[in-house]
């Protein structure tokens, strides 16, 4: 008599970080990204190592259910969006920017589902054609988003992703059908944001001073989402933040849409 096959898990792209550990390179992601992949979107989390050549988008698609692409203290290389040469303590990532932008457009094209992470969403952003500001908390009118929340207090984990300020979701949008509120408090560790958004996303959420928090691709065949904030922090804890991991679970498993 033949075993049934176990059926194959809904897997879920990662790509790494690519940082150097004491005096050896690795490839790493946050814990906390792979937790919420797992425990609220209810996923397998494979990671993808961002070589100095890099993998092939679809190589990548070919074996993957969804594309999740986490925030990360690198930051996206200026010269890819014609912005202003780096400040020192800028760090970078070309290994991550070479592998994820070709991924992104792949991704949307070939209809899987998608789901951004401020780092992430910055790279949607500057994939499409869109620019970023490095240092929102400059411009005028504009808040810190980094560390504002926090005054003076010892920034531990708690305290770095506890809630920050509101953002209010536009009305009839992909993010607002997800978590079905109009307002409500995230938090907020991010220095970078959206300048010039790319033609082809359209905003999902707004922080109180303006800041773009939320982004998507209205026409997009498959699910696509970028957020500004942190919702894999204690994702299970906060029900909006799940909302979102379940949703982008849910397209995984259909593979497509919303």
């Amino acid at each position: 008599m033949s075993k049934l096959k176990p059926q194959r898990p809904v897997v879920v792209g990662v790509p790494c970080d690519w940082r150097m550990i004491g005096d050896l390179p690795f490839h790493a992601v946050g814990e906390k990204y792979i937790a919420a992949l797992r425990d609220a979107a209810n996923v397998l989390p494979l990671l993808i190592p961002v070589t100095r050549e890099p993998l092939e988008a679809q190589q990548i698609l070919s074996v993957v259910d969804g594309v999740f692409l986490p925030g990360s203290p690198s930051n996206v290389a200026p010269e890819l969006y014609g912005g202003p040469t780096p400040r020192e303590s800028n760090i970078a990532d070309p290994n991550r920017d070479a592998l994820c932008l070709p991924l992104i457009r792949a991704a949307v094209e070939a209809g899987v589902p998608l789901l951004a992470v401020c780092r992430g969403m910055q790279e949607m952003n500057v994939a499409f054609g869109g620019t970023l500001h490095q240092f929102v908390h400059e411009l005028p009118g504009r808040h810190d988003h980094l560390r504002g929340h926090l005054q003076g207090r010892d920034p531990t984990p708690d305290l770095r992703y506890e809630p920050a300020h509101e953002i209010t979701v536009l009305p009839e949008t992909r993010l607002a059908r997800i978590i079905a509120a109009a307002k409500y408090r995230v938090n907020s560790v991010h220095a970078q944001g959206v300048d010039r958004l790319a033609d082809n996303l359209t905003v999902q959420a707004v922080a109180p001073d303006g800041t773009i928090e939320a982004v998507s691709i209205e026409d997009a065949p498959g699910f696509v989402l970028g957020v500004q904030w942190h919702p894999e922090w204690r994702g299970n804890e906060n029900p909006a933040y799940a909302a979102i991991f379940k949703a982008f679970g849910r397209a995984c498993r259909n593979r497509g849409g919303w």
